[in-house]
């Protein structure tokens, strides 16, 4: 009988998400990665593989962890427009918070990871896919009940700069911005709700 896991699996990949966060991946060693995470290095090779299996196994955690949630949070808001209000915001309550940031950090880690990892890159890939049609589905959504009054035909690419403007919090908040101006950034990107016109 093998013997049994002195740790938590699943938080191990959450803290691995900080440190990757924190020093990027070329930049976490095996010590202080081993360090942080508080486990000896036999114990990562078992359970997790090379340093770059970790950092595949955290950034899929994350990120799924992470869309999961905003899918759940848009299908169950009442308001399409509440509901992207409190995805950003929750963005930015995270950015601001010193100790969740750095997970969102793995993120800028994993873009740059990309060019040279296909299994990254498709994974990314992937999940842009799942927030756009997330986002469609909550703007065709809102257009349906007349919430929004948004042209049909613009919504894939409506849904498509969502995406890619939740995205960018990570790194604008990476490059130094404050968190009165991410809050700005969220009432600006999400004035394309007040759209009305083909853009």
């Amino acid at each position: 009988m093998g013997r049994a896991k002195e740790f938590d699996t699943e938080q191990v990949l959450r803290k691995a998400t900080s440190v990757f966060g924190a020093y990027g991946y070329e930049g976490t060693s095996l010590t202080v990665l081993l360090n942080e995470l508080g486990i000896a290095r036999q114990s990562l090779y078992d359970t997790y593989g090379t340093k770059h299996d970790l950092f595949v196994s955290a950034l899929k955690f994350y990120v799924q962890q992470k869309t999961e949630a905003s899918t759940q949070l848009l299908e169950q808001s009442g308001s399409v427009r509440e509901g992207m209000q409190q995805l950003f915001e929750e963005v930015v309550n995270v950015l601001a918070d010193p100790d969740r940031r750095n997970e969102c950090f793995i993120i800028n880690s994993a873009i740059e990871q990309a060019p040279q990892q296909h299994e990254i890159a498709a994974f990314i890939q992937a999940n842009n896919r799942w927030m756009e049609n997330v986002f469609y589905t909550a703007l065709l959504r809102g257009c349906n009940t007349g919430e929004l009054q948004l042209q049909e035909e613009e919504l894939h690419r409506i849904a498509r700069f969502l995406n890619y403007s939740r995205l960018s919090f990570t790194y604008t908040a990476k490059s130094g911005a404050s968190e009165e101006e991410l809050r700005d950034l969220v009432q600006t990107t999400l004035k394309v709700l007040d759209y009305n016109v083909v853009l």
